[in-house]
């Protein structure tokens, strides 16, 4: 048996294990569950009447045809409760209706005359979005990185523990074994991603929100490769955190620094979203790229070139850090007297090879 042949046996063997995990499949259905109530709730939520400032001498037809009128003492007032996300539109002298980024249909309808439309900013994004978008990414990526990553450390320590990696090593290259559990946790990591994806998409075109949909799906596109290189760098982490150790207890020690590489860009991505500069900045940052980046594709902030450099520079870092986890990987596996620090399983590697 060639090393091709040996990982594909090994990935094949964890994902049909997986595949068979009612926790894998619960939590996959639940995430699907989440993307659909997302896209579709808010449609069904914002079913209500649009919010109009308008002035005295404009109110009376807005009032009759069932708007949500808010008084304003004059036209600057109306037009700062729109740029304050206070209301959806106003209705000043002419008339004119004031809107962000798209007047509502409901408020145009209601004047008896065609109005002048002037958006104040036609390339806003929804504030709902701009929120819920960064949240999204770092959610989806945070939770996957760490549901698969702590189940690819206890299924190493697992076979360490009742040494069924001695049976393993015997049959096939340590680095075949290695190659087999990141490639498997990939796939299987990669299919739950775009099952999500593809229930965004639906569950916006069943809201028809096209307009949304048409701003994401860059985003969306740009994610699925960031996604895969970020989780490809983090696996082999997770593999090496449980290598070290020999008892199921040790990984949470061990792996702190592997959580601390997942929830530290989470964070800093969920309050620093609208901070053009510390984005700038974390979309370089091998850890947290995989979520900056396609944030700032989808703000419009980044330029054509800017996600292929940090793809780039994410692949190398992937691939050093995979590099680099296959030695330690290789040089303690198969220590099974209790934790072993990452120096000596660097140096029992050399000392096998």
């Amino acid at each position: 048996m060639n090393v091709y042949q040996a990982v594909r046996l090994i990935a094949g063997r964890e994902i049909r294990v997986k595949l068979r995990d009612r926790t894998f499949l619960f939590g996959t259905l639940f995430f699907l569950l989440i993307a659909v109530g997302a896209t579709v709730l808010p449609a069904l939520l914002a079913g209500g009447p649009s919010a109009v400032a308008a002035t005295a001498s404009v109110a009376a037809p807005l009032r009759q045809a069932g708007l949500d009128v808010r008084p304003v003492a004059d036209d600057a007032a109306a037009e700062r409760a729109v740029r304050d996300g206070e209301v959806d539109a106003a209705v000043v002298a002419g008339p004119t209706v004031l809107a962000l980024d798209e007047a509502p249909d409901d408020v145009v309808k209601a004047l008896s005359s065609g109005p002048v439309v002037r958006l104040l900013d036609p390339d806003a994004v929804d504030p709902l979005a701009a929120f819920f978008v960064p949240f999204a990414f770092a959610f989806v990526f945070f939770t996957t990185s760490q549901m698969f990553g702590v189940q690819i450390a206890q299924s190493v320590t697992e076979e360490k523990q009742t040494r069924i990696v001695e049976i393993l090593v015997a049959a096939v290259p340590v680095r075949a074994l290695l190659a087999g559990k990141i490639m498997a946790a990939c796939v299987l990591a990669l299919g739950q991603i775009a099952l999500i994806a593809v229930a965004t998409v639906a569950g916006m075109q069943l809201a028809d929100n096209g307009d949304l949909l048409a701003l994401i799906g860059p985003a969306i596109g740009w994610f699925v490769p960031f996604f895969l290189l970020g989780f490809l760098l983090l696996a082999a982490l997770w593999a090496v955190a449980g290598a070290l150790v020999t008892r199921q207890e040790d990984i949470g020690g061990v792996s702190l620094p592997v959580q601390l590489a997942v929830m530290l860009p989470f964070f800093a991505v969920i309050f620093l979203h609208d901070n053009a500069t510390a984005m700038r900045i974390l979309s370089y940052l091998p850890f947290s790229a995989p979520t900056a980046m396609p944030l700032r594709m989808f703000t419009g902030d980044a330029a054509g070139w800017e996600p292929l450099v940090s793809l780039a520079l994410l692949l190398v870092t992937a691939l050093a850090f995979v590099a680099a986890g296959a030695r330690v990987y290789e040089g303690s596996l198969l220590r099974t007297n209790g934790r072993t620090s990452v120096r000596a399983a660097w140096r029992g590697r050399e000392a096998l090879g």
